[in-house]
């Protein structure tokens, strides 16, 4: 029988990897590398156990179970996109909207864990920190600042995880619910739908960045009026 390069037959298995060879460092790696390859519903202990030539019960004494590891994958992608990036400025407002790309890119980079990212870990409190002291420079006092950043915090990564998870799906979907949205778009009802018919063809896609800048825009814009330290100065000049 012919055999490879390698001396091995054809079809037969890896060999197993050497024992006590696996760290959480390496499993995680090629957690990530699954679920951008096969997506996230084919990341099971088996499949891991494949992708590194192991035993799938080798990978129960790093991680208790998978909802443990993708706390770990998660911590590791966070702490790739933000680590050592969010550094306060003398300009609060800036900061604000700064972090707000990090947040968006970062679930962009990453669409595959898009519903994964809303899980709380220790990599996330630096973030929340970040948002309280830009608040905190701007004039807002605790109870204000708390929750105009956990305000923030929800609707920033509630709209882009949903243009990530859109990002996540197949070409071929997006090409068929594009298409889709052109052709009933023409055959709408203009007596049923007068203001559609109004903006005509200047109604954005759901992907269309500007949607999400003018998302942010009308944020911040809100935050930077409520502003104390705002306020204080429409006052004075009134």
């Amino acid at each position: 029988m012919a055999t490879n390069q390698a001396g091995k037959k054809p079809g037969s298995p890896r060999p197993r990897r050497p024992r006590d060879s696996l760290s959480r460092e390496i499993i995680v790696e090629a957690a990530e590398k699954i679920v951008e390859r096969d997506g996230l519903d084919r990341l099971t202990f088996q499949s891991l156990g494949d992708e590194l030539s192991a035993h799938p019960t080798s990978i129960y004494r790093h991680f208790r179970d998978k909802d443990d590891l993708l706390l770990e994958v998660i911590d590791t992608l966070r702490a790739r996109s933000y680590s050592g990036a969010m550094i306060p400025t003398d300009d609060w407002m800036a900061d604000l909207r700064a972090q707000a790309h990090l947040i968006h890119d970062h679930y962009l980079r990453y669409p595959q864990f898009a519903l994964q990212m809303a899980l709380r870990r220790p990599t996330d409190f630096h973030s929340m920190d970040f948002s309280i002291g830009a608040l905190r420079r701007g004039g807002y006092g605790p109870e204000e600042a708390a929750l105009y950043a956990r305000a923030m915090g929800q609707l920033v990564r509630s709209a882009t995880s949903i243009e990530a998870a859109l990002a996540a799906l197949p070409d071929e979907i997006h090409e068929a619910d594009e298409l889709t949205w052109e052709l009933d778009y023409r055959r709408l009802d203009l007596e049923e739908y007068p203001n559609i018919a109004w903006v005509d063809s200047r109604l954005p896609g759901i992907r269309d960045p500007r949607a999400w800048e003018t998302a942010l825009d009308l944020l911040l814009e809100s935050i930077e009026r409520r502003a104390p330290g705002r306020a204080a100065d429409a006052s004075a000049d009134e």
